[in-house]
């Protein structure tokens, strides 16, 4: 008995740090670097138009699901009008059909005016 106790014991603890390993990687936040990475596919169908490549639909449905929060959306937004703006020629109307042309949503609208903060 004193040895199941033991490994009940041992079973426990390894299951708790396994929970709290586990439980910090769950996070839904998506990162700069992310939204970056999931974006630069869409480059230059944001500068020349022509066909949304498939790429680029994938990472603007993966920047929308990874943003769930409205701080996910702000930060996410702060980091598309960040990176854009460095970005010389890009078309601001064709940006802005990306959501609606790869099926899905956005909470905003990116134009050179875009306030992230509200």
């Amino acid at each position: 008995m004193a040895r199941f106790a033991v490994s009940t014991k041992a079973f426990t603890k390894v299951l708790l740090v396994c929970m709290l390993v586990f439980s910090a990687n769950v996070d839904a936040s998506i990162t700069c670097a992310e939204v970056t990475t999931l974006l630069t596919p869409c480059i230059s169908y944001a500068i020349f138009g022509g066909t949304v490549p498939q790429a680029c639909c994938e990472g603007v449905k993966a920047v929308h699901a990874g943003s769930t929060t409205v701080e996910d959306h702000r930060a996410t937004c702060s980091c598309i009008m960040d990176g854009i703006s460095r970005i010389p020629g890009i078309n601001y109307d064709l940006v802005g059909t990306l959501p609606e042309t790869c099926g899905t949503t956005c909470t905003y609208k990116i134009t050179p005016t875009t306030d992230c903060s509200k």
